[in-house]
């Protein structure tokens, strides 16, 4: 197996980009990455496009043609990943694979949604639960991360504030991304008295509906100086799995699928959790930003509420979250999300974030799930 190396990484703005079609949005990305990267178009051997529900969203199914097809870069091979909001994560994952098997030499791994000119997106995203067991029975996302959030408050005394605490760190980092969604600072206060969405969770505890898109380039990695003098290098790419229903787990304060997927990464990359930099997680609501924090090995078990209050997560702390302002201020278009993780975990080991850049930076990670941790990615990388 070859070693792998990021040479070129884009992310389009995050939001309501109604002026913008999908397909402009994944060409956009790719050449943007493409033009990072500093080759030619048909210098790509292959490319990977995470996306949940194209059919859904903007009834565009057969999305890996239209994409070779719109970016005129037929015949080159394309396919479409779909893993919920891990799409981006496991594209990531594909290009890594196809690149250190020397299947391919240079990939593109993009991710791309559009969420905001079809359908009702609360009904769409819920096809990624147990349909039988969780969506045809009234369940939403909210709901289920408000189950998980209700009991992590129970077991571990949690507080509403700590909850609170991770939307205003997110609006704290994403205010100073010029690509966010939200890229505005908010306050506990303003968490805590905006509207009920499922209790405990509220409306600022929410990542919103987002529509982006977002672009890495991989070759191997004893060909990355051709390319750039800043090689990003990919030291793990880790998957697992994780039950589809929320009811199925022993314990629903716990993301199995993150505990052994990071596990895998700390022992592909001859690392632990105190080697880390910088992490980007999936915090679609508050309580995931705590799991996370848990689960990746920061910090025990039921301590990433006291863990948020104490300042660990700050730009200056101990184990800097989300310098991008996360799932929550940067926006979530599913399929983009783990794709715009990886991009930004690059400008940060380049030093190239601005005012959010993590001081010394030398391993990142970034830590990408779908639906309520039926699957999860983890990748560390490297300067």
């Amino acid at each position: 197996m070859r070693d792998v190396a990021i040479i070129g990484v884009s992310q389009t703005k995050f939001g309501e980009l109604w002026e913008v079609s999908f397909r402009d949005m994944i060409t956009e990305a790719g050449m943007k990455a493409i033009k990072d990267a500093n080759i030619e178009g048909d210098e790509l051997d292959a490319m990977y496009v995470g996306n949940m529900s194209a059919g859904l969203f903007v009834e565009q199914e057969h999305i890996a043609s239209l994409i070779a097809d719109h970016a005129g870069l037929t015949p080159i091979p394309c396919a479409r990943i779909e893993a919920a909001c891990a799409s981006g994560g496991l594209a990531l994952r594909n290009g890594i694979m196809a690149v250190a098997s020397g299947y391919h030499d240079i990939v593109i791994s993009a991710g791309v949604e559009k969420m905001t000119d079809v359908v009702d997106p609360t009904p769409a995203i819920a096809t990624a639960s147990d349909q039988e067991w969780e969506a045809q029975q009234g369940v939403t996302f909210p709901s289920l991360y408000a189950m998980m959030a209700k009991r992590h408050m129970h077991e571990y005394g949690t507080t509403r504030e700590q909850l609170a605490m991770v939307s205003v760190l997110n609006h704290k980092h994403g205010a100073k991304n010029p690509l966010a969604q939200y890229p505005m600072e908010i306050t506990v206060d303003q968490v805590l008295n905006s509207s009920i969405v499922a209790e405990p969770l509220r409306l600022l505890d929410c990542s919103p509906v987002s529509d982006g898109a977002a672009g890495v380039i991989l070759c191997p990695a004893e060909d990355a100086k051709k390319y750039t003098d800043t090689p990003i290098y990919v030291k793990a790419s880790a998957q697992a799995s994780g039950t589809l229903a929320l009811h199925d787990r022993k314990d629903i304060t716990t993301i199995d699928s993150t505990v052994h997927a990071a596990r895998k990464a700390y022992d592909m990359a001859g690392m632990t959790p105190k080697d880390i930099g910088g992490v980007e997680v999936h915090d679609c609501f508050s309580i995931n930003g705590l799991l996370a924090i848990e689960d990746l090995g920061f910090v025990e078990k039921g301590q990433g509420g006291p863990a948020i209050e104490d300042g660990l997560t700050e730009l200056d702390g101990q184990i800097p979250v989300n310098p991008s302002g996360g799932l929550k201020a940067r926006g979530h278009p599913l399929g983009a999300t783990g794709i715009a993780q990886a991009a930004e975990m690059v400008w940060q080991l380049r030093g190239d974030a601005g005012k959010r850049q993590i001081e010394g930076i030398e391993v990142g990670m970034t830590h990408n799930i779908g639906g309520t941790g039926g699957t999860a990615a983890v990748h560390i990388l490297s300067r």
